[in-house]
């Protein structure tokens, strides 16, 4: 057995990104298998390392320092994406992804997993960047449209994470600690003012708030479709985590925030045709439910929210798997285009379903309790404030089209006429992948079984009791039995009249402006700054060589002055040196004006602050 102590010292990133330079080297079914066992590893390190456990050292200068440090909330998130990403490596072996994008891949993982361990803000940032560049990496792997996306998403993170750096730079000069947990285990979270605000503007990239979120559906839909299971697991749920480190007391913007963004997402989830599109706004929509758990800020909601987050990590993983094989047989991303595929790939079709009746909130299934805690925690008739009850009914609505969405999409490509196509099931390695993540969402939803395992992987829970209000909870009672019951009729039956309508509808989210909109202004922004360089330099030149000429020919010059002057005669002279135009070279490429520059700015302030 191994010691706990030693598990303190098995610095999972460190393990995954060794693993993914193995995968690079090694014979290719030998690479998967050792990535698979580094991410194994770290499940068994986040399962058995004792509370409190961490790694100090010295970072960037800065002493005790700590990147690696263990609690029930780095357990919960940290387990959770090691955990997927041991299957999600071996659906990308069975589903012919290359080791380049695997090695993408791990180092995507790796670093999401430092973010997710980091025991301070200096480490989450620093992991929290890289996590930006590799995930982009991996989507520009694909090549084609996934180009243009990766550069979108680049640009989207790299604005959303100089906001979190500045965050961070702001809270080490408000508090001068990096601290992310007090010595007794209490988050921090960020200080009032520019740090709290800029933490949650670009951790708000990250988490998809609405308006923000466009890199989400813009980008996800594009890449290799076993580099969607990764990207739809790490960085946003990873991001939700982050959220509340920053702000663990909760924020009732936030809280709505959430709600909106459960509405939002799935709006325009039910507008999709492609599949990977309508899965990825209902990442957003899943994540409303999370930030909206954090804003409430109590015990339950902050539960339910880390209980989602780990409950998404796999059935959203699970249904891109189950949708992934679906393009990997048929080649088509289309749901409209596909129908009766549960004859040719029954395997594929039960994944599928575990998946959406996790999603759904369906009794039985791991969703049904992390969704309901949130619901719990809104609703005035159980543990919510007065000031939530427009959110419980915005969440509602949110699970509502969550449950049209699944039954759109699961009627279309399974169920829906006879097969458009004659395919083979799920390969052996897509399979265990795609039951070994389904299994997981079945235990943890069973009432005797899973919800007391659930229970105690949850953090602010002792048990099955909310310890800040000595309270048992029940996901099974009769009251939550029959919410489900309602949703589910009403689910059901509001699919069937909206059905053919619904099916005739294609409008784009109007979010999705920003993404030409960008285009256009960074090229006329473009075009400006070179056209006003342009006109300087032409100007400065200009002046340079007509000094040049003065210099050399003062008598010619003021001759050519005075017969400006109307009415006055002037003798013709000849220059001093025939007029010859000047033969220095004054112009230098870009780079070097701007080194000159920077010189001369350096020079000037040098003396400004003497």
């Amino acid at each position: 057995m191994i010691e706990p102590d030693l598990l303190t010292y098995a610095y999972p990133p460190l393990l995954v990104f060794a693993a993914a330079l193995l995968v690079l080297v090694l014979p290719r079914a030998l690479g998967f298998a050792a990535a698979a066992v580094s991410l194994a590893s770290v499940v068994a390190v986040a399962l058995f390392a004792p509370d409190g456990a961490h790694l100090t050292t010295t970072f960037l200068g800065f002493a005790d320092i700590q990147p690696f440090y263990v609690d029930e909330f780095t357990r919960m998130v940290g387990g959770g994406l090691a955990f997927l990403g041991t299957f999600g490596v071996i659906y990308a072996y069975s589903s012919d992804a290359s080791r380049v994008m695997a090695a993408f891949a791990l180092a995507y993982v790796a670093s999401a997993l430092g973010a997710a361990f980091a025991g301070d803000w200096l480490v989450m940032v620093f992991m929290w960047e890289i996590m930006a560049l590799t995930s982009t990496l991996l989507v520009w792997h694909h090549g084609g449209d996934a180009v243009r996306a990766g550069y979108r998403y680049a640009i989207a993170h790299g604005i959303g994470g100089s906001l979190v750096l500045f965050a961070v730079i702001a809270q080490y000069a408000a508090t001068g600690s990096f601290a992310m947990v007090t010595e007794a285990g209490e988050t921090v979270g960020m200080a009032d003012g520019l740090p709290l605000l800029l933490a949650v503007l670009g951790i708000g990239v990250n988490v998809a708030f609405v308006g923000f979120h466009t890199w989400l559906p813009d980008t996800y839909p594009r890449p290799h479709f076993a580099a969607s299971v990764f990207l739809a697991a790490f960085t946003t749920k990873t991001s939700a985590y982050v959220l509340y480190r920053a702000i663990p007391d909760g924020h009732l913007f936030l809280a709505y925030m959430g709600g909106a963004m459960a509405v939002y997402g799935v709006v325009f989830a039910l507008l999709q045709h492609d599949m990977r599109a309508l899965l990825s706004y209902h990442i957003q929509a899943q994540l409303g439910y999370m930030v909206a758990g954090i804003g409430i800020g109590s015990a339950i909601g902050v539960a339910g929210a880390m209980g989602h987050l780990f409950n998404n990590v796999l059935y959203k993983s699970l249904l891109f798997m189950a949708v992934g094989v679906v393009i990997y047989r048929t080649g088509e991303n289309d749901l409209y285009k596909l129908g009766g595929l549960w004859r040719e790939m029954p395997l594929t079709a039960i994944a599928f379903a575990i998946g959406a009746l996790s999603i759904t909130a369906v009794p039985g299934f791991s969703g049904f309790i992390s969704k309901g805690m949130v619901l719990d925690a809104a609703d005035p008739g159980y543990y919510g404030a007065p000031e939530y009850q427009a959110l419980y009914w915005l969440l509602f609505i949110g699970a509502i089209g969550t449950f049209l969405s699944f039954i759109k999409l699961g009627y279309y490509v399974f169920l829906h006429g006879p097969a458009e196509y004659t395919v083979t099931d799920a390969k052996t390695g897509q399979t265990v992948a795609m039951f070994s993540v389904g299994g997981v969402c079945v235990l943890l939803g069973l009432p005797a079984i899973g919800w007391p395992i659930f229970a105690d992987l949850l953090p602010l829970i002792d048990g099955v009791t909310v310890t800040e209000m000595d309270t048992s909870l029940n996901p099974y009672s009769a009251g939550h039995l029959t919410d489900a019951a309602i949703l589910v009729v009403v689910s059901v039956v509001g699919f069937k009249l909206i059905r053919k309508p619904l099916s005739k509808l294609d409008y784009s989210d109007p979010a999705l402006i920003v993404n030409p909109a960008s285009y256009y202004v960074g090229r006329t922004s473009m075009f400006a700054v070179t056209e006003l360089y342009a006109a300087v330099d032409n100007a400065v030149v200009g002046s340079v060589k007509r000094c040049y000429w003065i210099g050399n020919n003062p008598a010619l010059a003021v001759d050519e002055a005075a017969r400006r002057v109307p009415g006055l005669e002037v003798e013709q002279r000849q220059p001093a040196d025939g007029g010859r135009p000047s033969t220095i070279h004054l112009r230098a490429s870009i780079g070097t004006t701007v080194l000159l520059l920077a010189i001369v700015l350096t020079i000037v302030l040098w003396l400004l602050v003497l």
